[in-house]
């Protein structure tokens, strides 16, 4: 079905900025970038889609049934993102906070141009009836002239609180008084901040947040006037075969600036009981989503507690990882474990109960995932979070910050948390 044509060309800024420039003529783009940061289970150093054959959108309503029939049928590169909200088609649960980004439940589509990058080539598969545009595509993208391009200054953007600080308290406050009589153990709770009757250069604000961030799970997502600006650290699920793995955080330090405090800051996150606690529950909740499909006796944690740091903040991240059979429906995997347990908590349909009752928006694509599904059935995405949200139709822009609450937590410390999360997103924005 696809022409392939493969480029000797590293990956450097000066070749992202020509190519995002590039892709933005078109509607449906999808921009997966490892910003080269070392990982275990990494396949590609980029990976660039442009330009929808075919599309699927739709609300939470049966979206994994319609979604498996999409991907089984097209079995074809798809790309596009899963929200937090089709947890409904999960379980029997609800959205009913107030949505002021109105992106459809589910969007993936076929694109007729895709771009996989290693770290010294591309390969281009383009579909047969535009297969003669790639030497032209090429060239254009490697000519484009960026020297000028979104010079212009943008007006100031005032940033909101859609919970209020005092608000926030007498919320987790509720939350822990749950916790204390045995309703939930962990609950990732959340807040939004926001801004209206805002005209964003989307891409610009994009290349300024990665720089920031540098992260290894970046994505633009483009899809008609919805944006997706994300600086994610964290993998949801990624598919390799008969190989699955999921790589929950939980766990995070800020930076600083002196060397020697910076690798204090590792060890005391490291050595943290509450942080430790958090991570190793959510894990468990992992293991647990992973034997509903799993190859019985192969669930195991490949890595549990380690420490990754990032331009912004140190995290801790575990992975865990399974085999399966390999005719086991990709959709249905990612149904089995959606939405995934460092977003929600444990147990998990109670703790998503609590955030539906605590939280004062809807969450949409943030906590959800952005990634593809590849001929083979192979799946990669990512977890929504550090994110930029832009409706471009509606000028709204919003982004949301969280993280977990268990017994050990003290509201001020989890506030503080928050905006050293929110900090990348800020600054991207504030310019």
């Amino acid at each position: 079905m696809r022409s392939v044509q493969t480029y000797q060309s590293s990956l450097s800024p000066e070749l992202k900025d020509k190519l995002l420039h590039w892709a933005s003529r078109f509607q449906e783009i999808c921009w997966l970038d490892s910003n080269n940061y070392r990982q275990n289970h990494g396949k590609f150093t980029a990976i660039l889609a442009v330009d929808a054959l075919t599309a699927i959108k739709t609300d939470a309503h049966n979206a994994f049934e319609d979604l498996k029939e999409y991907q089984s049928t097209v079995a074809d590169w798809i790309f596009g993102y899963l929200t937090y909200d089709l947890k409904n088609d999960v379980e029997d649960l609800v959205s009913e906070n107030t949505d002021h980004l109105h992106f459809p439940e589910l969007y993936f589509f076929q694109p007729k141009k895709v771009f996989l990058f290693s770290e010294s080539s591309v390969e281009m598969h383009y579909l047969g009836m535009v297969d003669d545009e790639m030497s032209s595509d090429w060239q254009d993208i490697m000519a484009s002239d960026i020297s000028e391009v979104n010079q212009e200054k943008e007006n100031p953007i005032k940033i909101k609180l859609r919970t209020s600080k005092d608000n926030y308290f007498e919320k987790v406050n509720e939350i822990l008084s749950r916790i204390d009589r045995g309703d939930i153990y962990e609950v990732n709770f959340c807040q939004e901040f926001y801004s209206e009757n805002v005209q964003l250069d989307p891409l610009k604000t994009f290349i300024h947040l990665n720089e920031i961030s540098s992260p290894p799970f970046a994505t633009f997502i483009k899809l008609d006037e919805h944006y997706a600006l994300c600086a994610s650290p964290e993998r949801y699920l990624q598919r390799s075969g008969s190989t699955v793995i999921s790589q929950p955080i939980k766990g995070t330090a800020k930076r600083l600036k002196d060397k020697e405090a910076d690798k204090q800051m590792i060890e005391a996150l490291l050595n943290d009981p509450k942080e430790r606690s958090e991570n190793i529950m959510i894990t468990d909740l992992v293991r647990n989503d992973l034997s509903r499909f799993a190859r019985k006796g192969t669930v195991e944690v490949e890595e549990l507690c380690a420490i990754y740091t990032f331009e912004q903040v140190h995290q801790m991240i575990s992975t865990v990882r399974c085999e399966i059979d390999e005719e086991t429906s990709p959709v249905e995997i990612i149904k089995q474990t959606f939405p995934m347990g460092s977003m929600t908590g444990a147990p998990k349909i109670s703790a998503m109960k609590i955030i539906e009752e605590m939280e004062d928006a809807k969450r949409g694509l943030y906590s959800g995932a952005v990634g593809y599904f590849d001929p083979k059935s192979n799946f990669d995405f990512n977890v929504v979070i550090r994110s930029i949200l832009y409706n471009e139709k509606k000028r709204y822009v919003s982004y949301s910050v969280g993280g977990a609450i268990t017994s050990k937590s003290i509201p001020e410390n989890e506030y503080e948390e928050c905006l050293i999360k929110a900090k990348a997103m800020r600054e991207a924005l504030e310019k």
